[in-house]
């Protein structure tokens, strides 16, 4: 289920869209309580109605806690919400990373991957949260 602009998730209102991967759509929203944008991933309607999917989501949300570096975007809750529509939606709250995509540095022809992103992915990987459906275009540099 897409949400639109001005749509409310608890808190959160979603101000646009920011991409979209195997395990969810990501959108920009701003954090009315605590003025700040941040990025929520949404867990399609058909995948929470599937166990398996649910608590890989949940595992997701985990290991994202239980990481602490500065290439791995913050974990900063999970909402178990019905937004405007009603319909019960699952979703991650992250820090919000500006900048340009994984997919915009790879054009790039001296991309700073092996340097930055290296570090960040061997955490990630030790830690059991690399993610199979990660994306260039999720993936904020």
């Amino acid at each position: 289920m897409p949400l639109t602009i001005g749509a409310r998730v608890g808190v959160y209102e979603i101000t646009g869209a920011i991409g979209a991967g195997g395990m969810g759509e990501v959108y920009r929203a701003h954090d009315a309580r605590l003025n700040r944008d941040v990025a929520i991933k949404i867990l399609p309607e058909a995948m929470a109605l599937d166990a398996d999917r649910l608590a890989r989501f949940s595992r997701e949300a985990q290991t994202l806690a239980a990481l602490n570096h500065p290439n791995i975007a913050h974990i900063y809750g999970v909402v178990d919400a019905a937004p405007d529509a009603g319909v019960q939606v699952h979703a991650l709250v992250m820090e919000l990373v500006e900048g340009p995509t994984l997919e915009e540095l790879i054009q790039r022809p001296q991309a700073p991957l092996a340097r930055d992103g290296g570090p960040s992915v061997s955490e990630g990987w030790h830690a059991g949260g690399v993610r199979r459906d990660g994306g260039p275009s999720t993936s904020e540099g």
